[in-house]
């Protein structure tokens, strides 16, 4: 009982709509929320037919994700510390039929929010649904964003997009990273991005080293990205 006092009260500081519910809605929550630890490379949602819940990270890092019908796999978006997950309970909106696949990126902390639970709250509060809306409208802006990235933004522009949004999450210039992770963050093939970063190499924008790339020349990045 004490162990669930603690995990109830951590989540109410990282649940934005906590202090809209009202008593019987906390207590819904409390009593139904999911805690789990997952690994690195854990798969946490996996398509229209898993409608696994509502997901907030407590801390680490999700990648959801979408696959062609090549197999091929292209990254939607991230989810960082307090950051929230509708796609994985898109059953609970009839209109929306969206197949992506969650996975940890980092070893993560999360709650899960089962999606009858949410969608109940959701026909009872307002605020619940005007901020579901919202956050959903968001996240479809995020994609529409990134199929235009893919439509009309070269592949050497993306990759060194890439490479300046990894550091800043990370950090640092050294990226502990293969290229068919690369690939499937931006939807390509693995040849492609490595004959991509070869030429990279040889501009001096990078340097190269089984699973790790140095980032040498950030300002140059940044200008090509701009171009």
């Amino acid at each position: 009982m004490f162990v669930k006092e603690i995990t109830v009260m951590s989540f109410e500081n990282y649940f934005p709509l906590w202090n809209d519910l009202n008593t019987a809605q906390k207590k819904v929550i409390s009593d139904n929320l999911i805690t789990r630890d997952v690994k690195k490379g854990t798969i946490i949602h996996n398509g229209n037919l898993d409608c696994t819940g509502l997901l907030l990270v407590k801390s680490g890092q999700l990648r959801t994700y979408i696959l062609s019908d090549e197999g091929r796999e292209i990254t939607l978006y991230l989810l960082f510390d307090m950051d929230m997950c509708l796609l994985s309970a898109s059953c609970i909106m009839q209109s929306i039929q969206f197949e992506v696949t969650i996975e940890a990126e980092k070893d993560t902390d999360l709650w899960i929010i089962p999606a009858e639970i949410y969608k109940d709250i959701m026909k009872e509060s307002a605020p619940v649904a005007n901020y579901t809306n919202e956050l959903m409208a968001s996240r479809f802006s995020d994609v529409m964003w990134l199929i235009e990235q893919i439509m009309w933004k070269s592949l050497d522009k993306r990759v060194a997009s890439f490479f300046l949004e990894e550091t800043s999450i990370e950090g640092t210039n050294e990226l502990k990273i293969t290229h068919e992770t690369i690939a499937n963050h931006l939807g390509s093939h693995r040849e492609v991005i490595t004959r991509m970063l070869r030429y990279f190499q040889g501009e001096g924008l990078v340097k190269l080293s089984r699973g790790k790339i140095t980032i040498l020349d950030s300002k140059r990045l940044e200008t090509l990205q701009r171009s």
